[in-house]
């Protein structure tokens, strides 16, 4: 299937603050050289963002990850979960209509998604509120037919119980997932034969099904007003909010060495200070920039746009200067300081080779 960009485009695309902590802390599960790896879980994050990729949100991606945009453009291109158009505002729906749910009135699905939604597959009902798609088989045949809307399966529909949900939703409800007959969950249709004596003092539903009336809205995407997940994995989830008191017991006892870090803080803004740039390149022509962790080739044009060509131009940054290039580096703040551009600048200035650069020269890094 050929799957090509949206026409219609829009011009730029800004992760939410909450979403580039999340997409930040993605980053560091990966090995130095290997941010390329978390390819999938930034489109992925973008896309819930926006509900659907745009051309600017893949290339935003790819920059932050030091990535050839064609890279990443392969990658949203190949995955059918990447959805290259808009999308409804309220949800998308996705039919299965592999064997099981075809047999069991798939078509019937697509139907009712033809009248109520759009006469073909990725195209916006009148309202803007839904779209829908059949896609391939979602691993739920024992509650055929089925669809995934949102975070959720919704399961062993018929056509008016689909038309129920698309119009309740639309009313702004949020229907409760899982089987749509009164079943529990996969058990037999007329119920259960085995492990009948765990059937009373169950929870309402089932475990997947509670769980997103536990959340209260599972048809909503993950837009980055929710509290983002930090980096358990280092050590920075949960467990620090646990140490706050003792902290603040600290704090109360010791007011002097509590102030001091306060002081410090507010006074590194003061500090920034725009290093020396050149109006172009020497005659030797520039440096690659891009043998530096962390500069793609977007951020060789933004740096070679602000003035700076060499490397023992970078490697000549102070901390003052640093901390101003990493508050001027549109849409990249903060990346000069967190992949260390000055210690791999000083090192290529000098003739030498990082671990890095020596992948780019080899093809390793696009």
């Amino acid at each position: 299937m050929l799957r090509r960009l949206y026409h219609d485009q829009p011009a730029s695309f800004e992760f939410t603050q909450a979403n580039l902590a999340w997409a930040k802390g993605q980053i560091t599960k990966y090995p130095e050289g290997r941010q390329a790896s978390a390819i999938i879980p930034l489109l992925w994050r973008a896309q819930e963002q926006e509900g659907w990729l745009s051309r600017a949100a893949i290339e935003h991606v790819a920059d932050m990850l030091g990535m050839a945009h064609i890279r990443a453009l392969e990658v949203a291109t190949f995955y059918f979960m990447f959805q290259l158009q808009p999308v409804g505002s309220v949800a998308h729906i996705q039919i299965c209509g592999t064997t099981s749910c075809m047999i069991c009135g798939a078509e019937d699905l697509i139907k009712v998604c033809k009248e109520k939604i759009a006469a073909q597959p990725h195209t916006l009902s009148a309202d803007g509120k839904f779209s829908w798609e059949e896609v391939e088989c979602l691993g739920a045949c024992t509650n055929a037919p089925m669809a995934q809307i949102g975070k959720d399966y919704y399961e062993d529909l018929t056509a008016e119980s689909l038309s129920k949900l698309l119009d309740d939703m639309a009313a702004g409800k949020v229907p409760v997932p899982g089987p749509q007959n009164g079943r529990y969950a996969s058990e037999p249709l007329s119920g259960l034969t085995s492990l009948k004596e765990y059937e009373k003092g169950r929870a309402k539903y089932n475990g997947s099904a509670q769980r997103a009336v536990d959340i209260g809205d599972s048809i909503k995407r993950i837009d980055g007003t929710e509290v983002p997940l930090l980096t358990p994995w280092l050590g920075k989830g949960a467990a620090p909010a646990a140490k706050a008191p003792a902290k603040k017991a600290a704090a109360a006892a010791k007011p002097a060495k509590a102030e001091k870090p306060a002081a410090k803080a507010d006074a590194k803004p003061a500090k920034a200070k725009k290093p020396r740039t050149l109006k172009a390149a020497r005659k030797g022509g520039a440096d690659d920039l891009k043998m530096i962790k962390g500069v793609g080739p977007k951020l060789e044009e933004m740096l070679n746009g602000m003035g700076f060509y060499h490397f023992d131009q970078v490697a000549a940054w102070t901390e003052a200067e640093l901390a101003w290039v990493d508050d001027n580096i549109e849409g990249f703040k903060g990346r000069a300081s967190r992949d260390g551009w000055i210690d791999q600048a000083k090192i290529l200035a000098g003739g030498g080779q990082t671990e890095f650069s020596n992948r780019v020269k080899k093809g390793d890094v696009y």
